[in-house]
Formats: C-alpha cells, sequence, structure tokens
C-alpha cells in the first residue's frame, strides 16, 4: 500500500487497519474518499505503525490546522458583532481535546483505531488520544477532498458545539450573551448608560445599567466599568429571566422553552 498525506511509501507491510473498519469510518463519517488509504492511514496510531511516518501523526498535524481555520472563519462570519477576545473563548472550547475526543466518542471512531497491543490492553483510551483521530480524519478529508469536504464533515458536528458555547454562562461574559438574544428576539441593540461613579481617581466605582428598546434594567456597582457592564448585562439577563444557576454555582444562559421549562444551553 503506497504511503499518502504527505509521507514516504510504506513499502513494508500493508495497512494494520482492517478493511472493513475503513468502511465503517467512511459510513460514520458520512464521507466517501476517493483515496481510501488517507483514511486508513488517519486510523493508524503509531504504535503499531511500521514507522512514525507511517502513522497518523502527519494528518494529525494537517487536521489540527484545518479544524481551527474553519472554526474560526465560521466564527467571523457567525459573530459579526463579537470581539477578538469572545471569538478566540468560544474557538478554545470548539477546538479543545474535550470536544474533538466526544465527537471521536459519537461518531465510534476511537473503536476503529489500529493500537498496538499495548494500547489496545487500555480500558479506556486517553482523551488525547480519541481527539487525535478526528483531527487525522480532518486532514485526510482535507487532502481526499478539499476543504469544502472538510467544512461539510464539520461543521453539522460543531455548530451545535459552538451556539452553545457562544451563549454559556461559563465564558462570564453577559454582554455577549445579552447582546446576541437583543439582536436575535428583541431586534434591539442594547445601550449601557452610565448612572454614577464615586470616589477618587485611583479608586472609583461605577453604577451603570442597561437599556433595550427603552426599556432599562437595574443598575449595577462595580470598581470597572468594564465589570459594571458585565453586571448590568447579566441583571437584564436575570430580569428577562434568562438565566439559570447551576449546582456548582455557574449561571448558564437557559430561556424558556415553549412549554415553560427552561433549557440548558450548557
Amino acid at each position: 500500500m503506497s504511503g499518502h498525506g504527505g509521507g514516504p511509501s510504506e513499502g513494508v507491510r500493508l495497512s494494520p487497519v482492517d478493511p472493513s473498519d475503513v468502511s465503517k469510518a467512511q459510513e460514520a463519517i458520512g464521507y466517501r474518499f476517493r483515496d481510501p488509504s488517507l483514511l486508513s492511514r488517519a486510523l493508524t496510531h503509531a504504535s503499531i505503525a511500521d514507522s512514525r511516518l507511517a502513522s497518523n501523526e502527519r494528518l494529525e498535524f494537517l487536521g489540527d490546522a484545518i479544524l481551527g481555520t474553519i472554526v474560526c472563519d465560521y466564527l467571523f462570519q457567525r459573530f459579526p458583532d463579537l470581539l477578538e477576545g469572545d471569538l478566540t473563548k468560544i474557538k478554545s472550547t470548539v477546538v479543545s481535546r474535550r470536544t474533538c475526543s466526544a465527537l471521536a466518542i459519537k461518531l465510534g471512531l476511537e473503536e476503529l483505531l489500529a493500537l498496538g497491543k499495548g494500547m489496545k490492553t487500555r480500558t479506556a483510551l486517553p482523551a488525547s488520544l480519541s481527539a487525535a483521530v478526528i483531527e487525522a480524519v480532518v486532514g485526510a478529508i482535507y487532502l481526499d477532498g478539499g476543504m469544502d469536504a472538510a467544512r461539510s464533515f464539520l461543521m453539522p458536528l460543531l455548530e451545535p458545539v459552538i451556539e452553545r458555547a457562544a451563549e454559556s454562562g461559563h465564558q462570564q461574559n453577559f454582554k455577549s450573551v445579552l447582546q446576541q438574544h437583543a439582536q436575535r428576539e428583541l431586534m434591539a441593540q442594547p445601550s449601557y448608560v452610565m448612572l454614577d461613579d464615586k470616589g477618587p481617581d485611583h479608586a472609583k466605582a461605577f453604577h451603570i445599567c442597561v437599556e433595550i428598546d427603552g426599556r432599562r434594567f437595574p443598575g449595577c456597582w462595580a470598581t470597572s466599568k468594564k465589570q459594571a457592564e458585565q453586571q448590568a448585562a447579566l441583571a437584564a439577563l436575570n430580569e428577562l429571566g434568562l438565566m439559570k444557576t447551576l449546582d456548582d454555582g455557574h449561571v448558564i444562559y437557559a430561556p424558556a422553552s415553549p412549554n415553560g421549562s427552561h433549557e440548558s444551553a450548557a
């Protein structure tokens, strides 16, 4: 079997991945490879490959970059009003090892990964291994079908993750959550009003509230304008009945469903 993904010819042995597993993987990811040996390599861990060049490590390297590019492009288009820092927070969640590992498990790809005998005895794969499978598969799809094919594979899986990450109060960016809700549901833009400030210049406190479409929400005090605006946004979200406090103390965006119950966004 000849090598792909930028690596030299293997030449020594056939792929350690069973052809039936390659077929199962194609079905799981919903993409039919023109060159199935790319997918076979993506499923080959270094512990069983003839050499590290014959493993999925190079595809993982490529796929990591492709994944980041696709997610960044989507976030840039999807959230035109978010600042760079907010976009970075969402991206870090979406491309995290935890997210990629969960996707590999969801698709059953970790069960199709060819491993050396020492790795097979583990009861569960490390998250880093299952995450690497997703990245390697993305790299393989990109080489086989281009960026559009990689995007078509990833985005149906990642869009729900992105929306949850964008709306989650775990990010503590209540201004972004309120802005998205106001624009989507109220067709309005929140504005922040300075009500008062107290104290000397080196230790001021600021009293700020939010107004949306003429409605003024409770004001909040904080020791910086940025913090006061965040607290004012949270106060508005609470007033609108859009927040829920979890048992661990985290506050999340949880709008009511049509039947009146709260839907967790975390």
